[in-house]
Order: structure tokens, then C-alpha cells, then sequence
């Protein structure tokens, strides 16, 4: 047994746990909320606690193992779900005051998934106003358990808040432009950006369909693995959905990178990047390649013109979201929120068929690039994370956010998958986070790649300064 104390144990521990009967469900579930009780009005994590339900959940479970049955690695484990999940059993804002008394008629594919492999639901967990930049001024933001003064990304806050405090073992979170990524990276967490299509988004309020990803935020590679293989795979109700079978990622996990061939760009990752992210991404890069990692020299392709096109682009498919509430009762929305879709609604044809090219043009060369590498290695972000005072610096420019875009949202064009992973710490000792990026389904090899890193490294292991 590890030597972590019982809420950040990993959830492939916990699972084993629970299934020799060295620990019961309802014993887990139990002091998991005790730890939010004592916690989490001081972070904020949670939207809303299930604290009955969860227990009825773990009991249940508690039965099933006794009797032998096993659901897989996540029977009996408490995770928490970000409050855009549809789920009948609870409310389902989306960050929002329009909908916050909007419970549905339906479960998200992604939380029956999770409910048949014996997930407990602990609660809905905290974002930002229809999963965009900022939360609704009616509500209190996640905090971040690192250092409250901090940015705790944006906008699956709760997500990142309640996985990094351990006040859940795992959770879901979405990325249309960094959303997954950014509170993996403020938080020292490991996320899972899968490819577009690969996780069902039936279910889950949009913020702008095309570029919107489902994923998994957790503490290492493995636990993120765990949940990403229950959550994964073609669903009848989201046509979206990809049809390739989900293989399984723990299976290989272990199995190492000797001659992987890992691509970088270091004019893409070092210019105008902070010295403390280069560094640590240079270490990184050094480590990967001791592992046996071929690293390779690569061209990215040019990305400036599509990243100032995410805006616009999420702009025009957050307007057609909102249709049935925007401009109806705007008087409720939030100014970014509405900002938003304003612009979305002056958009005109000829502006939307331009972006559409460009993502294009920018994906096909992305294919091209990997078929040389398998992997590609950059920050997550080009700066250690800014101070709550510095972000609301940077609102006034916009090009600030288009900066620190420059990592993420290229890849929700693409709807390439990436994991974030912890890659050291910065000189305020707030965690620094790099990614690996993959051409589609390359999950697996995402996987073990992060698997391996983490082998080697403590980075992941690192917790927040809670007394």
C-alpha cells in the first residue's frame, strides 16, 4: 500500500483495495465527504454535494463486491461529474442562473457510463458560465487549493479544484480551447483531452460542438487511463461519436517508450516562452529521451492566423447553443458570456467559411507532421500560472488570452488528443505542466508515454499545501 493518505491514494490502488476487502466502498465514499465537508467551503469545488445518493451508491457496491462481481477499476470509487453532465438525479446548471434549476430527463451518455462501472457520484462539480472564460458574477469561482491568490483555469475549475484537494479521486472535465488542460496545469494534475468524437457528448451542455471535448482530470496517467476506457466509444445518440473499438489502456501502460519517436519544435516552444517553462520542458524532453524516446527535430505548422480564429469560431457555435435563451432573457447571462454571443450573432458567412479553411489547411499539415513522430512535446501554457490580480490584467487584452491559447486551442480544431502532465514546479512553487500531443486514437500511446514519465518522476505525486 502506498504510503499517500487515503484521499489521494490513486484510484487503480483504491480499486484494489475495495476488491481484495482491505477497504469498503461505503467507507471511501464516507470519509470523502467528510474531507469535502471540512474543505470545500474554502475551495469551492463543488456545485453541489450528493452526499445521501453517494452513500446508497457505495453501499450497493459494497454488496456486489462481497458477492464477487466486479464492474472494473472504477467499482466503487467516488469521483465528481462537471455540473454540464446531464444527470436526472440532480440539477444540471452549466455554470449558468438560467438553468440552475434545469434537471433533465436524462442521464449524459458519459455519466450511465460511469454509473455501470461503479463510479460513486460525490457531486456536480464547479465551471465557468457555459464552460467560457469566466464564471457567472452570481456565483463564488473555485479557488485554487495551491495557493488561493492563483488562476485555477478555466472552465473546469470545480474539476480541477476537487481532484487536486482530493476531495474526489477523479473527475470529469470538457476542453473546447484549454478547459481540460488549464486547471489540469494550475492544479499539478494529469488530464486527458481525448479526439474529437472519441467520448460521446450526448448529454453535455455544448459551448461550441465542434471544438468541444469530454475527458477525464485525475492525479497520474493510469487513474486518467482508467477513466478514460469506461467513458470512451461509440454511442447511437451522439452520431458524432467514432466507431473504432476502445482498446484497453491499462493493458499496455507499462510497457515503456523505447523508440518512440517524439517530435519538438523548440522555435514553437521556447520563443516568447517564460525561462522557467522552457527549462522544465527541456528537462522533460531529456527525460522522455533516457527512457528511450527517439527525439526528433520537427516543423510545427503554422498555427498564429487559426489561434486568432478560435475566438470568432466559439463565438458563432456558442450563439447557436443559446438560441433558446439568448436574446430571450439576456438579462440573466453574465457580460462574457453574452459578449460572446454577440459576436457570434454579427458573425456573417463569408468571416465563418475563412475560419472553416483555415482549420482545414492547419489539421492537413498537422497530419502530415505526424507521420513522422508519434508524439509531439510543448508547454501547456507559455507562462508559470498568473496571479487572480494578473488575469484580470490580461481581460482587458485580448491578445494576452490569445497567448496563452497558443498550446490548447489548436488542437480542439483539430481534435487531436493530448495529456497534460505536472513537469515541475516554478519558483513561487505553483506546479508547471507540459503536454503530449498525438494523431487521432493515439490515446494508448498517450497513455503510456505519461505512464513512463511519471515512472520516473515525482512531479505528480506533488499536494497541494492543505493543512
Amino acid at each position: 500500500m502506498s504510503a499517500e493518505p487515503l484521499h489521494y491514494k490513486p484510484i487503480t490502488e483504491i480499486s484494489e483495495l475495495i476488491h481484495r476487502g482491505e477497504l469498503k466502498s461505503s467507507e471511501v465514499t464516507e470519509a470523502m465527504l467528510a474531507r469535502i465537508a471540512k474543505l470545500d467551503g474554502e475551495f469551492h469545488g463543488y456545485a453541489l454535494v450528493l452526499a445521501e445518493r453517494a452513500m446508497a451508491q457505495a453501499k450497493s457496491h459494497d454488496g456486489e463486491i462481497a458477492k464477487g462481481i466486479s464492474r472494473g477499476p472504477l467499482h466503487g470509487v467516488p469521483i465528481g461529474l462537471k455540473d454540464l453532465c446531464y444527470t436526472t438525479f440532480a440539477p444540471t446548471a452549466g455554470g449558468t442562473t438560467i438553468h440552475a434549476k434545469f434537471v433533465p430527463s436524462f442521464n449524459a451518455t458519459i455519466v450511465d457510463r460511469l454509473e455501470r462501472a461503479g463510479a460513486v457520484a460525490l457531486g456536480k462539480l464547479k465551471m465557468t458560465e457555459g464552460a467560457y472564460t469566466s464564471h457567472h458574477p452570481a456565483d463564488q469561482a473555485p479557488l485554487n487549493p495551491w495557493n488561493t491568490n492563483y488562476w485555477v483555469g478555466s472552465s473546469s475549475s470545480g474539476s480541477g479544484v476537487a481532484t487536486s484537494a482530493g476531495l474526489c479521486y477523479g473527475s470529469i472535465g470538457s476542453d473546447t480551447g484549454g478547459s481540460i488542460r488549464f486547471p489540469s496545469a494550475t492544479c499539478g494534475l494529469t488530464g486527458i483531452k481525448p479526439t474529437w468524437g472519441r467520448v460521446s457528448r450526448y448529454g453535455v451542455f455544448p459551448l461550441a460542438d465542434s471544438l468541444d471535448h469530454v475527458g477525464p482530470m485525475c492525479r497520474s496517467a493510469a487513474d486518467a487511463a482508467a477513466m478514460l476506457g469506461v467513458i470512451a466509444g461509440a454511442d447511437i445518440n451522439d452520431p458524432t461519436t467514432l466507431q473504432a473499438p476502445v482498446p484497453n489502456y491499462l493493458a499496455g501502460i507499462g510497457d515503456g517508450i523505447r523508440g518512440l519517436r517524439i517530435g519538438v519544435d523548440r522555435k514553437y516552444t521556447q520563443d516568447g516562452i517564460d525561462p522557467q517553462m522552457v527549462s522544465a520542458l527541456v528537462e522533460a524532453e531529456r527525460v522522455l529521451a533516457d527512457l528511450g524516446a527517439e527525439i526528433r527535430e520537427i516543423k510545427f505548422p503554422s498555427y498564429e492566423k487559426l489561434v486568432s480564429m478560435w475566438i470568432p469560431m466559439c463565438s458563432i457555435e456558442t450563439a447557436e447553443a443559446h438560441l433558446a435563451t439568448y436574446p430571450s432573457r439576456k438579462a440573466e447571462y453574465g457580460p462574457d458570456l453574452a459578449q460572446l454571443i454577440e459576436q457570434g450573432r454579427s458573425m456573417s458567412g463569408v468571416e465563418i467559411a475563412a475560419i472553416h479553411h483555415e482549420r482545414l489547411k492547419f489539421s492537413g499539415s498537422l497530419a502530415v507532421m505526424f507521420a513522422d513522430i508519434d508524439l509531439l512535446l510543448i508547454p501547456t501554457m507559455p507562462v508559470p500560472i498568473p496571479t487572480l490580480t494578473r488575469m484580470s490584467e490580461y481581460g482587458a487584452d485580448p491578445t494576452v488570452l490569445l497567448n496563452i491559447l497558443r498550446f490548447t486551442a489548436v488542437f480542439d480544431f483539430s481534435g487531436s488528443p493530448t495529456i497534460t502532465l505536472p513537469m515541475g514546479m516554478a519558483s513561487d512553487q505553483m506546479p508547471l505542466s507540459m503536454q503530449l500531443v498525438g494523431p487521432h486514437l493515439s490515446e494508448d500511446v498517450l497513455s503510456r508515454a505519461g505512464y513512463a514519465f511519471q515512472s520516473v518522476t515525482d512531479w505528480h505525486t506533488r499536494r497541494p499545501p492543505i493543512a
